[in-house]
């Protein structure tokens, strides 16, 4: 269970939303890298909400931007070769891409956390795992050192290190990749962050261990009423875990929907090709499907839609014209010149074009 260490505090921050109940909304966001091959559009023009207490997925292939969307909004894309070039994250009331470099120091860590995809990288290798746990509390909420060395233990505790206060002084390498994980874990959540973004949490862990994490952040969710941004390319993940999921393809929004409705009417043929690579345990053996082709070259983009020369749907308007954003139901978006033909394959919705991205 978890056990935030300043419950009252905690309580005072989940009452502090933005105007409009959103804790997160990005606004028309551009994240760009100057490259030898030219420019790469890796976040082109994206916007999304998340409301306080909701997990929100994203999901898509490698490449799509899912990670740099999420080191866009607290500001750690390296910069050359990275820019952010235009756009907004509101988190309550202040836009992050305005704040100072001491100002938005002071909200990582602190007011929103990241896991990053592999904790080798991410943990000092010649810092002793206690003392890296306790950086984060010593200048974030205040601790002595004393304060700090129990709260790590507590900490370690907490995300199921096993004789945590034996194992605190240990280096990095003589924890296996599931402990390296949750070290990295019990830093996100130290501070009690309003969000948490959670970037492949368990890439190349046991399905043991993927289950412990995966809830350990619902309890964290439940008990602190903690936003989550879940990316990953699990999709039986986000089925499982989030209120929301986003689709990202070529740096662009490609859907957004309610997890429940994306499942069950996805209304974008690249949603129905991720969908239908899931392995399913009934169907015929060696009957495995793949979306045909590759990524496209962000770098290098023809006219039209990104997705076009892999697309089941396709027609000669998808390489000519740049599809538009169609609403085909409350809360549920497609980037689609025939999202209404997709998304009706499954029923008869009311669906309206709300103009193109």
């Amino acid at each position: 269970m978890f056990h935030p260490a300043n419950p009252v505090k905690m309580t005072l921050l989940n009452k502090m939303t933005t105007t409009n109940g959103n804790l997160l909304e990005v606004k028309n966001l551009r994240t760009y890298f100057d490259t030898e091959d030219g420019i790469v559009k890796a976040v082109d023009d994206i916007s999304f909400q998340l409301k306080r207490g909701e997990t929100l997925g994203i999901v898509g292939e490698s490449g799509s931007g899912k990670s740099v969307t999420n080191l866009s909004i607290i500001r750690l894309i390296p910069d050359p070769p990275g820019k952010i070039v235009s756009g907004e994250v509101i988190f309550k009331d202040n836009d992050l891409l305005l704040l100072s470099n001491e100002a938005i120091r002071k909200i990582r860590g602190r007011r929103i956390a990241m896991i990053f995809q592999d904790p080798m990288t991410s943990l000092n290798p010649f810092m002793k795992i206690s003392r890296q746990l306790m950086e984060m509390t010593q200048l974030h909420l205040g601790h002595t050192k004393a304060q700090a060395y129990e709260h790590a233990i507590r900490m370690l505790e907490t995300v199921g290190i096993p004789d945590a206060r034996a194992r605190a002084d240990s280096y990095p390498h003589e924890f296996s990749g599931g402990m390296r994980q949750r070290v990295m874990i019990a830093m996100a959540l130290s501070c009690e962050p309003e969000l948490l973004i959670a970037d492949e949490p368990t890439t190349a862990l046991d399905v043991t261990i993927q289950a412990q994490i995966l809830e350990l952040i619902k309890t964290l969710k439940r008990e602190t009423g903690t936003s989550v941004i879940l990316i990953t390319h699990d999709l039986g993940v986000v089925a499982g875990m989030t209120d929301h999921v986003i689709v990202m393809y070529a740096g662009k929004i490609f859907e957004q929907a309610r997890t429940a409705e994306l499942f069950s009417r996805p209304g974008n043929p690249y949603t129905k090709g991720l969908l239908r690579s899931v392995p399913d345990p009934i169907a015929e053996q060696g009957k495995l499907y793949q979306i045909p082709g590759q990524p496209p070259d962000v770098a290098h983009l023809k006219p039209g839609c990104p997705f076009a020369p892999r697309c089941d749907h396709v027609q000669e308007i998808c390489h000519r014209e740049f599809p538009p954003f169609v609403q085909l139901n409350a809360d549920h978006y497609s980037l689609c010149h025939f999202a209404r033909e997709v998304f009706a394959e499954s029923g008869n919705p009311q669906i309206s074009q709300i103009g193109s991205v």
